[in-house]
């Protein structure tokens, strides 16, 4: 088992971490980087085989992404992190619910103050493009294929109120259903909401919890909730990720948007 303390400070790292965890940062040229003018994207599968080996992780290793456990949007980076391992065909990965406040909650469990460079390794990926979703399958589901979208956005966002720097127009994909990603987790926190509570939240909101789904939000991070929410708690399989999301689709002008709120 590998400890993959996501939490991004090297100094609440050297505080406390888990005993044995490695140290690494989501930041830019890491997890994530810009291609094409796209930012928040996948690297290329050489560059996290390397990223994943320098961090002392095989083939062989069990990863337990560690989170802050603090927000939603920490809870964010683990599944961002989680799925990238799942793109990559490594299946033997976890979040740890709650994170680091969780774990250091109870006293008894032990905390290291080292800061040990990682044995690196070799990390081949089996590469899943089954599980990106692309703007033709935006295309192919807007022309009525019978996936659905879910934007894991602010509510602002979705209905057009407001948009990241990232996109380029407001609004949102033709039919998709709004399920902001830090309605996943308790209170906007480290720990996720449970299976039932879940479903239920998604009946509200009427967002089917099987068939073909797609989650997508600005760039890629917020979706990833959605995705380990519809993929791995409530078990739909069918649940894509759209890499390049809003950032990537709002760029060309004959993509069509929904803003349900025009203020102008």
């Amino acid at each position: 088992v590998v400890f993959l303390d996501v939490r991004g400070s090297a100094g609440a790292f050297r505080a406390g971490h888990i005993p044995g965890a490695v140290f690494t940062s989501y930041g830019p040229k890491k997890w994530r980087v810009e291609i094409q003018g796209v930012p928040g994207m996948l690297p290329p599968v050489k560059t996290l085989e390397k990223l994943i080996g320098d961090l002392g992780i095989g083939n062989a290793d069990h990863v337990v992404v560690v989170p802050g456990g603090y927000s939603s949007g920490e809870m964010g980076v683990a599944t961002r992190i989680y799925w990238t391992f799942k793109v990559l065909g490594h299946d033997a990965v976890s979040i740890l619910d709650g994170g680091m406040l969780g774990y250091a909650a109870d006293r008894k469990n032990p905390l290291e103050k080292t800061f040990a460079r990682p044995v690196p390794k070799p990390f081949k990926a089996n590469f899943r493009p089954d599980l990106i979703a692309t703007a033709s399958d935006i295309k192919k589901a807007l022309a009525g294929d019978g996936t659905t979208l879910i934007d894991n956005r602010s509510t602002d966002q979705f209905l057009g109120i407001n948009k990241s720097g990232s996109v380029k127009r407001p609004g949102t994909l033709s039919g998709a259903v709004s399920l902001p990603g830090p309605w996943t987790t308790v209170n906007d926190g480290g720990k996720f909401r449970t299976p039932d509570v879940l479903r239920r939240l998604y009946a509200t909101t009427k967002a089917p919890t099987v068939g073909k789904a797609i989650t997508f939000c600005n760039t890629g991070h917020w979706s990833s909730l959605g995705w380990f929410v519809n993929s791995e708690l409530l078990g739909n399989k069918n649940t894509k990720l759209y890499d390049g999301s809003m950032a990537d689709w709002s760029r060309d002008p004959a993509n069509p948007m929904d803003r349900r709120v025009k203020l102008k």
